[in-house]
Order: C-alpha cells, then sequence, then structure tokens
C-alpha cells in the first residue's frame, strides 16, 4: 500500500506543474499531508528513523493550515525533487 501512495503522491506533485484553479494545490497540500503522515506512521512501525523523519517534515511542508510561501517556482523544484523521491523510494522498496 505504501507504494501505491508514494505513487499516487508523485504523480500529484508532477501535476503541479500545470497551471490549475487554487483549488488543486489546495487539495494536493491536503493530500499530500494526509498521505505523508501515513508513510511516517508506517516508518515509525517498520523502525526506518530517517524516512520517519523525513516524511514528517514533508507533511508539515505541505500541511495545508498554515501556508509556506515558497513562490511558485521554487514549489515546483520542490514538487519535481519530492516525486521523484517517492518513486525512487517506492522501487527501492520493490526490490527489496
Amino acid at each position: 500500500m505504501s507504494q501505491a501512495i508514494k505513487f499516487t503522491l508523485a504523480v500529484l506533485l508532477f501535476l503541479c506543474l500545470i497551471d490549475w484553479p487554487y483549488g488543486y494545490y489546495q487539495l494536493v497540500r491536503f493530500c499530500a499531508m494526509a498521505g505523508f503522515t501515513y508513510l511516517a506512521y508506517q516508518a515509525f512501525l517498520e523502525d526506518q528513523k530517517t524516512e520517519l523523519y523525513v516524511f514528517l517534515l514533508l507533511a508539515v511542508l505541505f500541511q495545508p493550515v498554515v501556508k509556506i510561501s515558497l513562490g511558485r517556482t521554487l514549489w515546483n523544484i520542490v514538487d519535481v525533487l519530492v516525486g521523484l523521491g517517492l518513486i525512487f523510494s517506492a522501487l527501492r522498496k520493490k526490490q527489496e
């Protein structure tokens, strides 16, 4: 299930590169926060401290309540880097 969440979040983040109505970005923030929180919980259960902290940090970064204003260009860079990291992480877990 974690791999599916990672791939889904990666697709949502890559789609942020397209010019969407503001509501889409709000939806992505909420889904990302929920997904990263779940992934952090799974990392906690598997005693993977590094992944736990990374996913918690990402959940805070993407949370929709107190918005972190990075500007469109920087957010696009963050979206791509996080999306690529999620895909890499999902593929690495499949091989193990």
